[in-house]
């Protein structure tokens, strides 16, 4: 729980007074250029955007205050402060000092920087080094920088004040903050907001330990992966503590933005219009909200696919959904997901062979995946959307599969060939009574040393005879696309159906997941018995699948798809 003798605010940098004294536990200042730089442009390039710095912790020492955590932050706000200083005299001083337990001639250098002088200590060195950069960087524009630094400082850059009580270990919480086991996130700082002695004031401790413990089950709840990446569909890397998502969605915060303290500012500045009481029940209402959603079976699979589909962020979806009755809001949802399969032509004319096509047929199948579980047994199946979910470096799990592969492609090792050769003899003895090929894959298998002419030769035959004759221009069509994890793709990649389907069979049986409709065409779900040949993917089958796929998109498509032979 939170220290509950936090003091808790934000400050403009102009606000910030006192003598700052940082003991002896703690290395002297070491930022370099490039963080001097960052913290420059960005108070710049933000102008006159409310723009907050991170938090500096400190801790009432008597007259003044010991900083654990924030030195490099303050000492380049006091270098930039004095630079100002001296190129405009009718500036004010730094309104703040730093004090050193063992460092008193650094306190002297800061108050009048001698570049000579770097080369006598270390910390000399980084301190000359920083007024260098701050320096070069104003000489671009030296007195228009100066003026808007200035004002900015005065007006509209903040930092973090994050004052604990005069009992807690200084030594103890600066170890933490700086091995990163307690990093101070925008939601352990609302957090804090609530569970500090001022919140405590005003609502009194049986209200403050209920707070408590209903932000602990908020986090739990969200812990639940059904949930969570139902919600953002992303792993978990962006936040450090869950609850951030429903703070992000209060603060309105933009999806683009990065800034680290974002809602934690923005939350802040509602606490000068609402009472604590009235922010945290806007935080409940919120997530309650959410779980609605998530409990509500046409809801859940409506909002769910936009989020996997990338159409629109659960920060839009959270905004289109206000002020709308349930009826509009459907309403509203089915028109974006109409938008986001909408293409110009047939998608009977995309092909799989270009990047662009892909994304679309893809889409179009998470669709069809989607949907096809929604109306599946009156509200007994929920897709996984945990399950289809990109990882940190924004890669999908799950890809496009052919249903039947007629090329192979990649095969460039004998171990390769070996291995496909493997995987067809059992087809290849279901299908035909050709032992004489059976014979020759299991002797090229054998092999020390198989020949890339004769592996060509054998898996053509193979080709051929797992194969349905005629037309081919349907290989890269969506009539012959299925969705599956890219791992198992890989797995799957160049064999013939009767292969793939034996293979998606026997991952079903380790309760591997396969997508529902995807599992669906392996088994031949909608091809009409009188049509069914088991171990081929022919006309009858492609028909019969993109016939399914009309049927369940009906709502959303501009027109029907088309069958290769159709179109």
């Amino acid at each position: 729980m939170v220290n509950s003798q936090i003091l808790l605010e934000t400050k403009l940098v102009s606000e910030i007074q006192g003598t700052f004294y940082v003991p002896s536990y703690q290395r002297g200042y070491r930022w370099g250029k490039d963080e001097v730089l960052r913290l420059l442009n960005d108070v710049y390039s933000n102008g006159k955007k409310n723009y907050c710095l991170q938090p500096v912790v400190v801790r009432k020492n008597g007259d003044a205050y010991e900083l654990i955590d924030g030195q490099q932050r303050l000492t380049t706000l006091y270098l930039v402060y004095r630079y100002m200083r001296d190129v405009n005299p009718f500036f004010d001083e730094p309104a703040f000092k730093l004090v050193y337990d063992t460092r008193d001639n650094s306190q002297e250098y800061l108050k009048s920087v001698d570049l000579s002088r770097r080369d006598e200590n270390i910390d000399f060195w980084f301190i000359a080094n920083a007024y260098e950069t701050i320096m070069k960087w104003f000489e671009e524009d030296k007195q228009i920088r100066v003026l808007h630094i200035y004002e900015y400082f005065k007006e509209n850059v903040k930092i973090i004040w994050y004052e604990v009580g005069e009992s807690e270990d200084a030594i103890g919480l600066f170890t933490r903050l700086n091995i990163g086991k307690i990093p101070l996130t925008s939601a352990e700082l609302v957090k804090a907001v609530f569970l500090s002695s001022e919140g405590k004031a005003k609502k009194g401790r049986a209200k403050q330990e209920e707070i408590s413990l209903q932000w602990d089950n908020i986090e739990k709840e969200l812990h639940n992966d059904a949930l969570w990446y139902f919600l953002t569909n992303r792993t978990n890397t962006r936040y450090q503590t869950r609850i951030d998502l429903i703070l992000d969605l209060i603060s309105d915060k933009p999806a683009d933005n990065r800034e680290k303290y974002y809602t934690f500012f923005k939350i802040d500045e509602l606490s000068k219009s609402m009472t604590l009481d009235e922010i945290w029940r806007k935080i409940q209402q919120t997530f309650l909200i959410l779980k609605d959603w998530f409990e509500n079976h046409e809801l859940y699979h409506k909002i769910g696919y936009l989020i996997a589909s990338e159409k629109l962020t659960l920060q839009e979806i959270f905004g289109i959904s206000d002020g709308k009755t349930k009826q509009e809001f459907r309403g509203v949802l089915d028109s974006y997901i109409r938008d986001s399969i909408a293409i110009q032509g047939n998608y009977s004319e995309l092909s799989y062979e270009k990047a662009q096509d892909r994304k679309r047929i893809s889409k179009l199948l998470l669709l069809f995946n989607v949907e096809s579980v929604r109306l599946n047994g009156e509200n007994t199946q929920w897709f996984p959307f945990d399950k289809f979910k990109y990882d940190e470096k924004g890669k999908v799990a799950w890809s496009l599969e052919h249903i039947h592969a007629q090329h192979s492609e990649g095969l460039n090792t004998q171990e390769l060939w070996k291995e496909w050769l493997g995987k067809h003899i059992a087809s290849v003895r279901a299908v035909s009574h050709d032992d004489e090929l059976i014979e020759s894959m299991k002797t090229a298998i054998d092999k020390p040393d198989l020949g890339g002419k004769e592996f060509d030769d054998l898996q053509k035959k193979v080709t051929s005879l797992l194969s349905v004759q005629g037309n081919t221009e349907y290989l890269h069509s969506i009539g012959n696309m299925a969705l599956l994890r890219s791992d198992d793709n890989a797995a799957l990649s160049n064999s013939a159906f009767d292969v793939k389907r034996n293979l998606i069979i026997e991952m079903d049986k380790d309760g591997q997941y396969i997508p529902f409709c995807t599992k669906k065409v392996f088994l031949k779900y909608y091809t009409p018995s009188e049509d069914n040949q088991l171990h081929f993917w022919g006309q009858p089958d492609r028909v019969a699948y993109i016939k399914a796929i009309n049927k369940v998109l009906k709502p959303y498509l501009a027109e029907e798809i088309l069958t290769t032979e159709e179109a």
